[in-house]
């Protein structure tokens, strides 16, 4: 194995370890039971929490060196937290990460001598990962996180409707599908913890439900939140309202289940293409290419 190979095998190794720390980082969510002073029992063995909190003590610095507007690090901080990211120095952190990225793929380069050939290609090329990579594990993220909120809603509004039935009001409501949730659905019932938390400690409950509306993006709870908002003002039926936004919430699932049916062919096309057919045209036609080698050939080159 060649000096070059082994360098690059080892980059890489260790961009993949860097990585894989600075994602258990960013692992790390609010649990609304632990700030409301839920004892936790202490495990033996290494404290994760303990060891991210000092990784993270450590990136930091290096985003406080990058030089951002006000309005760029507010941009960032609100996609940190429609990702459920909400530590205090979160944003720091993530430019930290950046920076981090860049320097790691820049030595690997270096190390590599790749760097010695085409000097501002890799540099180009460093600097374009270390912006994007972190950037597409977060809007990952708060893809995953729209999705499965998205997906939660239909049940949470089913519940909520029957418990507004049985008598309860809206914040008490919200705070059972919460509870209820907690299990099946744990990104929603996160969310409506900390609607009740912020309405606990004094924020009303129109700044409350907006508040819930740009932490998580998700157009559907914008129009809930809207919905709740005006029912709450004018003074109409909650549960009426809940009831035919939960009917409207089933009708969009299932026709984004049906548009999801229907690109599926579309997008079977490349694999069939690239792997399916080639298999089934070696498996009949490849008899018929061994006999004329076999047969036709010889007879014809006059053997």
């Amino acid at each position: 194995m060649s000096v070059g190979l082994l360098v690059v095998i080892i980059g890489s190794l260790t961009f993949l370890g860097v990585m894989s720390a600075l994602v258990g980082v960013f692992g790390l969510r609010v649990r609304v039971a632990e700030r409301l002073g839920r004892s936790q029992s202490s495990a033996p063995g290494v404290d994760v929490q303990d060891w991210t909190r000092r990784a993270a003590e450590t990136i930091r610095p290096l985003g406080e060196f990058v030089p951002r507007s006000a309005e760029e690090m507010s941009r960032q901080e609100r996609k940190l937290v429609q990702a459920g990211i909400r530590g205090r120095d979160s944003v720091f952190v993530f430019y930290g990460i950046q920076v981090g990225v860049f320097v790691v793929l820049l030595l690997t380069f270096l190390l590599a001598g790749l760097l010695f050939q085409n000097p501002i290609l890799y540099l180009l090329l460093a600097v374009f990962g270390g912006a994007a990579l972190p950037d597409i594990w977060l809007s990952r993220r708060t893809s995953s996180r729209q999705m499965a909120i998205q997906h939660a809603l239909p049940d949470a509004m089913d519940l909520a409707v029957i418990s507004m039935e049985a008598g309860l009001g809206l914040d008490q409501t919200l705070m059972r599908v919460g509870q209820e949730f907690e299990d099946v659905h744990p990104v929603l019932s996160e969310e409506f913890r900390l609607h009740n938390l912020e309405m606990n400690l004094g924020r009303t409950r129109v700044q409350a439900f907006r508040n819930l509306a740009d932490r998580t993006g998700v157009e559907d709870l914008r129009a809930l939140v809207a919905i709740l908002i005006q029912t709450d003002r004018f003074g109409t039926s909650i549960a009426d309202a809940l009831r035919m936004f939960s009917d409207t919430l089933r009708t969009k699932r299932q026709q984004r289940a049906e548009e999801r049916a229907a690109k599926l062919p579309v997008k079977m096309i490349i694999p069939m293409v690239l792997f399916i057919f080639p298999a089934v045209g070696v498996v009949i036609l490849g008899p018929a290419v061994i006999s004329i080698l076999t047969n036709l050939l010889p007879v014809l080159s006059g053997n």
